[in-house]
């Protein structure tokens, strides 16, 4: 598992546990801390979500310098002979 994914595990499981914690701990009525959770759910979700578009934007920028580096490949070696193999 990559850096960024164990991150992002560890962060959402942090904020789980942090969310459960303030529940059982909370001096307020059920309406208010229901609010709350919600709230928090919302943030979390875009917290995530801001993580996944640049995950995302980093993948899709990764593949068009791929993608530049096979072209520039392949117009270096378009025009040179092939090197022929012996059997």
């Amino acid at each position: 598992m990559n850096n960024s994914v164990r991150n992002l595990v560890l962060f959402v499981g942090g904020a789980t546990l942090g969310a459960a914690l303030g529940v059982l701990f909370a001096p307020d009525r059920g309406s208010e801390t229901r609010k709350k959770i919600l709230s928090k759910a919302r943030d979390l979700s875009d917290d995530i979500m801001q993580a996944a578009k640049g995950k995302y934007q980093d993948m899709v920028d990764q593949k068009d310098r791929f993608k530049e580096k096979a072209q520039d490949f392949m117009s270096d070696h378009a025009n040179k002979p092939e090197a022929k193999t012996h059997v």
